[in-house]
């Protein structure tokens, strides 16, 4: 499991406040951050507050509902972490174990757990 400040840069598969205070969280921590955006969030302060945006397809929620995009914008923009915020894909064990399979470290807690939370 990844330790916290054992990684470089974070994704931050969110939006809105949550979005913005782990942004701030990064900053203090030294992390580089990225904000996802949809197409009607682009002009959001959350894209504003970490050190890169990245735009996402789609608009509204289901922009952040897509495991496989968000992964893929993870991994493009050269992320070793994400962290998803709450709500959305938090509580996803399918996101987690994404993540994982594609060596993304989830900050969160670990598919097992998750898993639970379904049963």
């Amino acid at each position: 499991m990844t330790q916290p400040g054992s990684f470089n840069k974070v994704f931050i598969a969110n939006r809105g406040e949550v979005a913005v205070r782990i942004a701030r969280a990064a900053a203090m921590l030294r992390i580089r951050s990225v904000a996802v955006f949809s197409r009607d969030d682009s002009d959001s302060l959350h894209r504003r507050r970490a050190d890169e945006a990245v735009a996402l397809e789609g608009v509204g929620s289901a922009a952040y509902l897509d495991i496989e995009a968000i992964v893929a914008a993870a991994q493009r923009a050269g992320f070793d972490a994400i962290h998803p915020g709450y709500g959305f894909l938090s509580e996803n064990a399918a996101f987690a174990r994404r993540c994982a399979e594609v060596g993304l470290a989830f900050i969160g807690p670990r598919p097992e757990v998750l898993d639970l939370l379904s049963t």
